[in-house]
């Protein structure tokens, strides 16, 4: 007996065929979505650099600073010399007075020691001149006393000679014959007292410029003295010797410089600058030194305009606390600071994003931290640690400042 079969639905009877078309079309779909939508990568969040935007911009150059001395001296021969005697060594902390070398110099103390019995002979001299002066000083005061006495005798007689005219004891010729020989007298005696006045006042110049010559030779022995008492090189103040030129035995003429000596209490920082800033760097700049999370505030106390390689020189020394252990010749990195601090500025770390954009877009967080799309971005001033963003982005936002590499043009990244 022929048993009847039921005839299958169309639906299942290609429903394989269905399912596969189906398929294709949805992948034909979700491709079509890839190409027309936005570019998605996935990426691991711990191989990128994410950074929140704060507020708070301050425009600086970082640069590298050398320590140097503040105040260099170099020591300098007045005399020459064969050098006799090196007491200093090089690296020596000296004070004020100590001696760094001395100096032999036979002919120099030649001409001291003839300088000496110069000295000796005038000193004998002027005695000798002294005491004649002292002995004319005595007989000038002995014919004044003896014109003074022959003045009041005279006086007296004069006054006898009238007594006896009035009395007519003597003539009338006599009489003018005394009178006569008292006025000439009289006049001779005034005269003789004016030449020793004179001569006194001769005698008391005369003593003055002798003992001026006297002065005179005693100075120029004393500065013949000063000039072998330079034969001894001494440290003018207090610091340490850098180095010291001559060797025992050599020959130093007057004016070389025989050595160095560092001021090493007091210091400076050094640097060197390209010439684009030098429109900017002025005097009393401020700056600073960060070391071992301390900040040691700076000064620019000196700029060199004279430009080389590009370059020019600018010293800068310590308003506040000095670092406790800085040595000469170690280096800092400084930051000279522009200007104030601008409190609403809006700014973001540094990162390679602004090569690989340009600085013209950066990819942003959402709040769950799960992805980071591209966003425009205006960037501003730069500092070598921060950029400043004038629009796109607000305080508290999360970006994307490393990884771009890797990125291609996603526009999306999820991140894992």
């Amino acid at each position: 007996m022929d048993i009847q079969l039921k005839k299958k639905h169309p639906l299942v009877k290609y429903k394989f065929y269905i399912i596969t078309a189906l398929a294709v079309t949805a992948l034909a779909v979700y491709l079509l979505m890839q190409i027309s939508g936005p570019q998605r990568l996935r990426y691991d969040i711990d191989r990128l650099g994410i950074t929140t935007v704060q507020k708070g911009f301050q425009e600086y150059l970082d640069v590298e600073g050398i320590v140097q001395p503040r105040l260099t001296i170099r020591l300098n021969s007045y005399e020459s010399g064969t050098v006799a005697q090196i007491v200093a060594q090089e690296g020596s902390m000296l004070r004020q007075g100590d001696t760094v070398l001395i100096l032999h110099n036979p002919d120099l103390m030649r001409m001291i020691e003839d300088e000496r019995d110069e000295l000796a002979r005038q000193q004998m001299n002027h005695r000798e001149r002294q005491i004649q002066m002292e002995r004319r000083t005595l007989e000038l005061q002995r014919q004044n006393l003896e014109m003074t006495h022959q003045m009041e005798r005279l006086s007296r007689q004069n006054e006898l000679d009238r007594e006896e005219h009035a009395l007519g004891i003597t003539s009338q010729a006599m009489f003018e014959l005394s009178q006569s020989n008292y006025r000439f007298n009289q006049q001779n005696t005034r005269f003789i007292q004016e030449q020793l006045r004179h001569d006194s006042l001769s005698n008391i110049i005369q003593t003055d410029l002798i003992r001026n010559d006297l002065r005179r030779e005693e100075r120029r022995f004393e500065r013949s003295r000063e000039r072998l008492d330079n034969l001894v090189i001494r440290a003018p103040i207090d610091g340490q010797l850098s180095f010291i030129a001559p060797i025992l035995g050599e020959r130093v003429q007057a004016g070389t410089s025989i050595g160095e000596l560092k001021v090493v209490d007091e210091v400076k920082i050094t640097t060197r600058i390209s010439e684009f800033h030098i429109n900017r760097i002025v005097v009393g700049l401020p700056a600073s030194i960060t070391y071992r999370g301390e900040r040691f505030p700076l000064r620019i106390a000196r700029v060199n305009p004279e430009i080389r390689d590009r370059q020019f020189e600018v010293d800068l020394v310590f308003t506040g606390n000095v670092i406790d252990d800085i040595r000469i010749g170690r280096s800092y990195r400084i930051q000279i600071e522009f200007d104030q601090l601008q409190d609403d500025a809006l700014v973001i770390a540094r990162g390679n994003f602004f090569q690989a954009t340009g600085g013209q877009w950066i990819f942003r967080l959402n709040e769950a931290g799960d992805r980071a799309v591209r966003v425009p971005i205006t960037i501003g001033r730069q500092n070598p640690r921060q950029f400043e963003i004038l629009d796109g982005l607000q305080a508290g936002d999360r970006v994307i400042i490393t990884g771009y590499d890797g990125f291609g043009d996603a526009q999306e990244i999820i991140l894992r």
